[in-house]
């Protein structure tokens, strides 16, 4: 099956989510609206150039696929830690270890959306390892970082809320060698919080109420049923 639409829409729809949510912070922040629409012009702008890239194979566009989600995704975390105040900002994306709470926070959020994605493509009948643009590397669960992408936004805005509202403190977050990490306590009201947004809140998908989990495994079904089709 051709797999340049799946990305393109996957990718398409995560910058989507990057825009709105930076969108949406200028609500009450009139002195940050034309920092912010900038920002977010700038992803709409990704977002047209991903899904205008035209290939026979995605390999040839892969790396330039990869570019432009790269270049979105800073914009996006530089308004995210824009808004934030002092204490609580961060200098773009680290991984491990993280060099600070937001980081943390998100990395461990992350690898929570991962399991759920995961458990929804085996249960929809897809083999994670087996995916288009994070390529199948040997033990590597390639179709989990490529089917996530638009359910990234399920965990981010509740981390981001959780620090807007001066919930995080210096007790739960503990010095490491080169960074950060979260200790029991703060990965107890990431896991609440977290748990809040993905299995009780409901948002309204495709005529109905549901969670934003069961959002996730509807999405593997029908995901399924293409792949079948084509």
């Amino acid at each position: 099956a051709n797999c340049i639409p799946y990305v393109q829409k996957w990718l398409s729809t995560k910058l989507q989510n990057q825009a709105t949510f930076v969108s949406s912070l200028k609500k009450h922040r009139s002195d940050k609206v034309e920092y912010l629409e900038e920002k977010v012009n700038k992803i709409l702008g990704y977002q047209e150039k991903i899904i205008a890239l035209k290939a026979e194979s995605l390999d040839d566009i892969a790396d330039t696929i990869r570019a432009y989600e790269g270049n979105a995704g800073k914009l996006y975390f530089e308004a995210l830690a824009y808004c934030l105040k002092p204490f609580y900002t961060f200098h773009g994306r680290s991984y491990r270890p993280a060099k600070d709470g937001f980081n943390a926070m998100l990395n461990y959020a992350y690898a929570i959306l991962y399991g759920k994605v995961e458990k929804a493509l085996i249960i929809a009948g897809i083999d994670p390892f087996v995916g288009f643009l994070h390529r199948d590397d040997y033990n590597y669960k390639s179709m989990v970082y490529d089917f996530i992408e638009p359910y990234r936004i399920f965990v981010e805005v509740p981390i981001f809320r959780l620090f807007s509202a001066k919930k995080i403190k210096q007790e739960h977050i503990d010095e490491i060698a080169n960074g950060v990490t979260l200790n029991a306590s703060g990965k107890e009201i990431l896991v609440e919080k977290l748990n809040k947004a993905l299995l009780e809140d409901k948002k309204r998908y495709k005529n109905r109420n549901t969670s934003r989990e069961n959002i996730i495994q509807l999405d593997a079904h029908q995901f399924a049923q293409q792949i079948l089709m084509s």
